[in-house]
């Protein structure tokens, strides 16, 4: 079978064609033949001739996997592929307690107070429940063993105080990706990969009242006069919503869910994200206070680089963070989120991520961390960390470390201030000390595939130095991307900063 579950081969089932590219046998007599004359050509011999083998061994070699014929009939394969955007739901267990939720819900808020229910908890709630979904239950005639009991319980108060069907999913922990598109249809992302999930709204307004609920509660909101907003839950998961009229498919919701368990460097090493002499470089970059910029595609785990990263800050410095909608979770004591305001109805009182930094200035701050720069503010974030806040970070979206710091550059041009572009690459190749990129890979995996020095400027250009990189070798049958972690075996250009805290010796040996 191939990799879109159909069966290889050259040939239809009723005997069709070959593919292109398949060469005919030659002429030549079968092996029980005395005759040396030439056969018909649209009749070949039954066992091919003396030169090449027959037609059905070409189909099993040629079709065979890895080879570029295999490949062309799998992207045929893709191209034919039927797609249905939104298939039907499954008849399983929670289908059918969800045709209940749908018979129970509206008799339940007649009988119920709004107000009233929300102030009560999640569990306080059930028990207030249980015997008037019982008297409901009487009335529609419906007998439910316990299982099923507690279940509809379960949905009921998740549809009343929680996020209605988007908590089942918020509470499996192997999912890191929400994304709904419409009420109709909804994926997940588990490692690495997406799939459908089972759950479906009722409508659009039930889907358009769970996105409000939840930027309702950090203070913003989302309607026809402002159709896009970022957000976050309770647990720091980042979210973003964006309605109708931009969303021609109805209300969207993504949610970039984040691990209750803080993730150390440690832990990417050991599951394959890098090696253990990366490791050791980043826990003294961070300790050593370089100044870093984590560089990667959506998704890609910038993020997750960055507070894996904040575990090796001093515990003694002050750090600051910015962010549009607040989802760093330093590993720190002395720690300050900061987040921007979005403008009111009057288009007034905007608090841009550049503010911020300027604000930044004046609190004090041994190191300031940017959960991502799209404009501006880059400008502000070099100029403190060449004014001694020294291993200050930020995420950015780009593909490899040199575009990275291209990137930087184009977004401090973006700015009002009018700076020489020589004088805007200096500045970066003075400030920054290392470039991280990370990178999700095809079959799921996030792997940090380059770390780059910053040395200095040649002429116009910046000079950098990698350190190590992950080589791609292979791909297994199961998949997963085979490749390994290589030195480049130079000496660090940051060796001299590293000393300043005793890591000297430490960096070198991880390096070389």
């Amino acid at each position: 079978m191939s990799a879109f579950g159909r069966r290889q081969g050259l040939g239809s089932a009723g005997g069709g064609r070959p593919a292109f590219g398949v060469a005919r046998p030659m002429h030549g007599p079968g092996p029980n033949s005395g005759s040396t004359t030439r056969p018909d050509p649209d009749s070949p011999a039954p066992g091919g001739g003396s030169q090449f083998p027959p037609l059905s061994a070409l189909e099993g070699a040629i079709a065979a996997p890895g080879t570029a014929a295999d490949a062309m009939q799998r992207l045929a394969e893709r191209q034919a592929a039927s797609i249905d955007p939104t298939p039907a739901r499954g008849e399983g267990f929670e289908a059918s307690i969800h045709r209940i939720k749908e018979q129970v819900l509206p008799r339940l808020l007649e009988r119920v107070d709004p107000e009233a229910a929300a102030t009560l908890g999640k569990d306080e709630l059930a028990e207030e429940f249980r015997p008037i979904i019982g008297e409901v239950l009487a009335e529609l005639k419906l007998t439910l063993n316990r299982r099923e009991q507690f279940a509809l319980e379960k949905v009921l108060v998740d549809e009343l105080l929680g996020l209605g069907p988007l908590e089942e999913l918020l509470a499996d922990a192997d999912i890191t990706d929400i994304m709904v598109n419409g009420p109709e249809q909804t994926y997940v992302e588990r490692k690495g990969r997406l799939e459908l999930a089972s759950i479906r709204f009722r409508d659009e307004e039930h889907l358009f009242q769970v996105a409000q609920r939840i930027v309702n509660s950090v203070g913003r909101r989302v309607d026809q006069t402002t159709p896009l907003a970022d957000a976050r839950l309770k647990d720091g998961s980042r979210v973003n919503v964006i309605v109708p009229p931009l969303s021609l498919r109805g209300t969207a919701i993504s949610i970039r869910k984040f691990s209750a368990k803080p993730i150390t460097l440690d832990m990417m090493a050991n599951g394959g994200s890098m090696s253990e002499d990366m490791a050791t470089l980043l826990k003294i970059a961070g300790a050593s206070r370089f100044n870093i910029v984590i560089s990667g595609g959506t998704g890609s785990g910038k993020t997750t680089m960055l507070n894996a990263l904040s575990k090796m800050i001093d515990p003694g410095e002050r750090v600051l963070t910015i962010e549009d909608a607040a989802e760093l979770r330093l590993q720190q004591p002395h720690w300050l989120p900061l987040e921007t305001r979005p403008a009111n109805l009057e288009g007034q009182g905007e608090i841009s991520i550049r503010d911020l930094v300027k604000n930044a200035l004046r609190m004090r701050p041994d190191r300031i961390i940017l959960g991502e720069i799209r404009g501006s503010e880059c400008f502000d974030l070099l100029a403190a960390m060449n004014t001694g806040h020294d291993g200050s970070m930020c995420t950015l979206h780009s593909n490899s470390p040199r575009e990275a710091l291209a990137r930087m550059e184009n977004m401090v041009m973006m700015s009002d201030i009018k700076v020489p572009k020589e004088a805007i690459s200096r500045q970066i190749a003075d400030s920054v000390d290392m470039v991280v990129q990370v990178k999700r890979l095809r079959d799921g995996s996030r792997r940090v595939t380059n770390i780059t020095e910053v040395i200095g400027m040649e002429g116009p250009v910046i000079v950098t130095q990698e350190l190590f990189a992950f080589e791609y070798l292979d791909e297994g049958t199961d998949g997963k991307i085979i490749g390994e972690y290589r030195s480049s075996g130079l000496r660090p250009y940051t060796l001299d900063k590293a000393k300043q805290f005793g890591f000297d010796k430490a960096l070198l040996e991880a390096c070389l």
